[in-house]
This record gives structure tokens, sequence and C-alpha cells, in this order.
């Protein structure tokens, strides 16, 4: 009796201490990122570089996410999902100390290597959480899309302040990102010693790659990307937008963290809500509607009302991306197809979301508008609801 009490408690600090794993290494997957987009013009003015270049910084790691996303799967089957994560978030902290060191060239090298170890995340965790939680998938891509959500909007909050109000220059800002790596690291590091589960081995060979011939898969990938691509370029842009708005830089910085924070309700409803319903339609018109609104606001209104339309960007935001991310659960049937579907949508969806960040800089440069820009994101919202209408259908990859 004593001993099965023991081993009950053993089971639930192991299951307690995996849920702090994937909190925290789904706290890793977007401060090196979003705490660029409110940096770009003091690394702008201090390096010398374009806006074009600038919005690169952000869309180098959707290259490096790109290029890795279909490998990552394979990777994990031979040594491991759990180990690959692990020298994934091992990678982040690397890359976030070398860009730090202040020369143009580390900054976009250190900026490379901590996006494929943001990749290895971003097409795992799916495949660990449906794995590790078959009852409760849809609610653990809650929470660790909630997590997500909140390290991404304190590193757009804090970022300026701890420039201007602290006196740190641009790469301490950076650098600090460096220690929740670490501690990801070190919490999820009794993960490794967990059996490998070879279930997907044969899901791989006898399926191949006929993922690409899956009309929902290549729906799902696109939804994905085309959400991928305005999250891109708000995080990059949206506080030059508000800038040119009148907004102090402290002010902008902050309000690309109010953007966040207001998408983090849906990001924990939308995937609880999405895996009640038969299919996820309806959610997808919700969002497209609530993007229009918000950017045909940005584009004509100014004044008090840009708060509302800063709120609804983050709704819609937060909407967007949990869905991509329960899309990716939903419409697999087992684990590797949930893995192999991430690194397909992830694949192509950020080689997609890769042209969203240059683009609106290069729009910017010579138009010195934010007019076609904006114009730009509300083309780009059609095209994700045309994806979304399909990726919503109730129906398994390779089934369709």
């Amino acid at each position: 009796m004593e001993f099965h009490v023991l081993a009950q408690k053993r089971t639930m600090a192991q299951k307690l201490f995996l849920i702090a794993g994937i909190v925290f290494i789904a706290f890793n997957l977007r401060p090196a990122i979003t705490s660029i987009g409110p940096l770009v013009s003091f690394i702008r003015n201090d390096t010398g570089l374009s806006n074009g270049m600038a919005g690169f910084l952000t869309t180098l790691p959707l290259v490096a996410f790109a290029i890795l996303s279909p490998f990552a799967p394979k990777i994990g089957q031979k040594i491991g999902n759990e180990l690959t994560i692990l020298l994934g978030v091992a990678l982040i902290g690397v890359g976030i100390v070398i860009r730090s060191m202040g020369s143009i060239f580390l900054l976009f090298a250190g900026t490379a290597v901590a996006g494929i170890g943001i990749a290895v995340g971003n097409v795992l965790l799916p495949g660990v959480v449906k794995m590790k939680f078959p009852n409760k998938a849809t609610l653990m891509t809650a929470v660790y899309s909630t997590s997500l959500g909140i390290s991404a909007a304190i590193a757009s909050g804090i970022s300026i302040p701890l420039v201007e109000k602290f006196g740190w220059g641009w790469e301490d800002s950076l650098l600090i990102w460096a220690c929740l790596a670490l501690a990801a690291f070190l919490i999820w590091i009794p993960q490794i010693r967990k059996p490998k589960v070879t279930e997907g081995r044969v899901k791989i060979i006898k399926y191949g790659n006929s993922l690409l011939k899956s009309k929902l898969a290549w729906q799902v990938a696109f939804f994905m990307g085309f959400q991928s691509l305005i999250f891109y370029c708000l995080i990059t842009w949206l506080p030059e937008i508000l800038y040119s708005h009148g907004f102090t830089r402290i002010l902008s910085g902050w309000m690309l963290s109010v953007v966040q924070f207001a998408g983090l309700p849906a990001s924990f409803i939308i995937p609880v809500v999405a895996g009640k319903m038969n299919n996820q339609r309806g959610l997808v018109l919700g969002l497209g509607a609530v993007y229009l609104i918000s950017f045909i606001g940005l584009l004509f209104g100014g004044g008090p009302l840009i708060f509302l339309w800063v709120v609804l960007i983050g709704l819609a935001q937060g909407s967007g991306f949990s869905l991509a991310l329960t899309f990716l659960v939903l419409r697999a049937k087992d684990v590797m197809d949930a893995s192999r579907l991430s690194g397909m949508a992830q694949s192509l969806g950020y080689s997609l979301a890769a042209i969203g960040p240059a683009l609106i800089g290069y729009e910017y440069d010579h138009t010195h508008s934010w007019f076609l820009p904006i114009l730009t994101l509300l083309i780009i919202v059609i095209f994700l609801v045309a994806a979304g209408m399909g990726a919503g259908r109730n129906k398994y990859v390779l089934e369709d």
C-alpha cells in the first residue's frame, strides 16, 4: 500500500515536472525574436542598417525555421524528441549570447543559431504534447501557447525600458533572455531519461512524404504561414507604426506588449473551444473579421481609437496562433503524424512568413508611408481566411 502511494506521488511529481518543462520550453520560443522589434531603431542607428536589413533580423529565424522544420521530426525519432528539444534550447541560449557581442556579423549569426533552436521546439512540442497527454492534447496546447504568448509579451514590453530607463545597451537588453534558456535547459534535463517512443518509425516507412499529397496538410501549412507572416510583420514594425502616430519609443514598445497580452485569453480559450467543435470554420471567420476591422482602423484611424485597434490586433493574433497549433493536433491521427504535419506546416509556413518583415520594410523605405504596408497585411488576411476554411474541416491529413 505504501509502495503504491509512493509510486503515485512519484508519477504525479514527474507529470508536474514535465508540464513545467513544456511551459519553460515554450517560454523560450519567442523572446529571442519579439525582443528585437522594439529595439530596431536603436540597432539601426548604432549599426547603420537599412529598414530592410533591420527587418531581416526578424526574418532570419524564420528562414532557420523553414530550413530545419522538415528535419526536426527525423532527428527526434533518431535520438529522441526529449534530447532533441534539450539541444534546441541550448542552441537558443548560445545564439542569444553570440548575437549580443556587438558586431553586425555576430548579430545575424547568433540570431540564426537561436532560430535553429527555436525551430526544434516549434516542431516537436505538438508531438510531445499529443504523446504525453493524449486525452488532454488541446488543453495542453492551450497551456503552452499561452506560456509562449506571456514570454513574447514581456520581451516586447521590457526591451526599451531596459535601454532607456536602466541605461543598458541594446546588446545587454537582448542578452538577458539567455537566462531563460538556461532555466529551461535545467528543468528539461530529467526528460531525456525517458525511453524513446519508436511507434512512429512504422509510420515514416509506411507513409514516406505522402503528406505533400494531402490538400488538408497544405491548407494547415498555409494557415500557419499567413498567421505567422502577419505576426512577425507586426512584431517588427508595429512599434514604428505607432511611433509615426505620435507615440513615444517606450510607449510604442509597451503597446506591442499590450498586443500580446491582449491575445493571452484567446490563446488559452481557442484550443479548448476548437477541440469541442465539429469543425473550426466559424472560428476562422471570426478571426478574419477581427483582423480586418483592426487593420482598417489602423489604416484610417489614429487618436484614442488606436488603443482599440491594438487590442483587437492582439485578440486576433492570439486566436490565430493558438488555432494554428490546434490544427497540428486535431488534423493528425497520431504522434508521428502530428510531428510530421508540424514539420511540414512550419517549414512551408515560415518560408512564407520570412518574406513579411523585409517586404514591409522595403515598402516603407520606398513609399515613406505605412499605407501600403498595412494594405498588404489586409490582403494577407483574406488569404489567411481562405486557408483556414480548408484547415478547419473535420478530417485527418492523408484521409482528405
